[in-house]
């Protein structure tokens, strides 16, 4: 089996920037709260749901055109190089995203998408305006293909 065979559909949710405050809106067709705001400090919960995958990762990428980074891979492991408030859970086919004591810097765009555990890269598949990206959860690698 190929990777791109190998890795299943985008699920995503942007976390939409505002001073001060982290607006959270729903996108495509997952199920989750039309909008949620919360206050630097406040716990965020981000929900992503209606993939078949046993297993979910979460993505954060602060910036239009900037690298991405894996916060969550495995539904609920934690690279540690991210800091504790962000932690993963699921249960069903929904995953939620948890930010305890959520920051300015987190304003992001936080993209859910299926893990493909079996493929020990870790290999999750989004897309953007029409384009493909691959990003490798171990390494962090980000490319176009």
């Amino acid at each position: 089996m190929s990777e791109a065979q190998g890795c299943a559909a985008l699920l995503w949710t942007p976390l939409i920037r505002r001073t001060g405050t982290v607006w959270l809106r729903s996108q495509s067709n997952l199920t989750q709260p039309a909008s949620v705001s919360a206050n630097p400090g406040e716990t965020v919960k981000i929900t992503c749901s209606g993939s078949s995958s046993s297993y979910y990762g979460w993505i954060q990428q602060k910036s239009p055109g900037s690298a991405p980074v894996t916060v969550i891979y495995d539904s609920s492991s934690r690279p540690s190089d991210i800091p504790s408030r962000f932690s993963g859970s699921k249960f069903g086919s929904t995953a939620t995203l948890t930010i305890t004591g959520v920051q300015v810097e987190d304003e992001a765009v936080y993209y859910c998408g299926d893990w493909d555990r079996s493929n020990s890269a870790g290999i999750v598949m989004w897309g953007d305006a029409g384009v493909t990206y691959r990003l490798r959860f171990k390494t962090k690698a980000f490319c176009p293909c």
